[in-house]
């Protein structure tokens, strides 16, 4: 690529910030937003692009993909191919799209499909790591046919951190699904040992306990990190895990755990007030209400 280069950050939630607050950075980025809560002006999305003068907002997908050189997809999994979907048409042929979002293999051939057939170059991308600590320089597999090609000026963007992982897309998407089986669920075990352990009054005996096994500086401020992680994403948790859950049944497993996972998740989210709290005073927050927002038993 040479001279300015028009990025568009298709989706304006938390990574889509991150990536656009680094992207403004970057000498010869020209930056774009569009994200579908734009309609609503108190939406978290609307007020974060009326803070950044350096990102230009659109009224619609087609308007902000015709204007784009690349395209950057940070929407919530449920949201992937329909993304994807609104976009494709009005894509210059060669437009990089790269797909960021946390969706299974099969997803990720649907949205990929979608692009290719108008000319663009899709990129799936799995990010490895929380995106926080690291931001754009996180670490991403890189997929598909193009990945090599975009691979030769992501660093130039920022995206340091981004590495070809294959050449078909689908396997960047695998390793992403069944790393959340571990983690996700991670998230989902600790809150529901840690509030039970709470009613018990035996929740710090539990932590000493996990030490023996898992050893951690401080496995009480992990805790609270993992499960304040699930108070606060956890509806977004929700859908990405439904994701690993088709992930895994493709794979011929019965998703037992990624689907109790979901509903783990899901639930947590109903307690987004306690995000900061104390882990005592979080895990007694679970307890207030623990079926609340739980799925039935049948």
């Amino acid at each position: 690529m040479s001279g300015t280069t028009r990025v568009l950050i298709l989706g304006l939630g938390e990574v889509g910030q991150i990536l656009a607050d680094d992207l403004s950075k970057t000498a010869d980025v020209g930056l774009g937003a569009y994200d579908i809560r734009f309609d609503d002006d108190e939406s978290i999305p609307s007020r974060a692009v009326a803070v950044r003068s350096a990102v230009a907002k659109y009224d619609t997908a087609a308007q902000a993909a015709a204007a784009s050189d690349m395209v950057v997809s940070v929407v919530t999994a449920a949201e992937a191919v329909t993304a994807a979907r609104s976009v494709a048409g009005s894509l210059a042929a060669g437009t990089f799209y790269l797909d960021l979002n946390s969706v299974s293999p099969q997803s990720r051939q649907i949205a990929a499909e979608t692009i290719t057939a108008t000319g663009g170059r899709f990129v799936e991308g799995a990010v490895m790591a929380p995106i926080g600590p690291r931001r754009i320089a996180s670490p991403v597999l890189l997929g598909g046919p193009h990945a090599a090609e975009f691979s030769g000026c992501a660093a130039g963007l920022g995206f340091s951190g981004a590495r070809v992982y294959s050449e078909e897309i689908g396997p960047a998407s695998a390793v992403k699904m069944c790393r959340s089986v571990v983690i996700k669920g991670m998230e989902a075990l600790l809150a529901e040992a840690l509030a039970a352990a709470r009613y018990y009054g035996a929740e710090d005996a539990v932590l000493e306990s996990l030490g023996n096994l898992l050893p951690l500086e401080n496995w009480p401020s992990k805790a609270r990190y993992m499960i304040s992680r699930s108070l606060q994403h956890g509806a977004r948790r929700a859908e990405e895990m439904q994701e690993v859950a088709a992930t895994v049944a493709s794979a011929g497993l019965e998703p037992h755990m990624s689907e109790a996972t979901v509903a783990r998740q899901r639930w947590a989210a109903r307690y987004i007030a306690g995000v900061h709290a104390a882990l005592p005073d979080m895990l007694d927050m679970l307890l207030s209400s623990p079926h609340q927002g739980e799925a039935p038993h049948g």
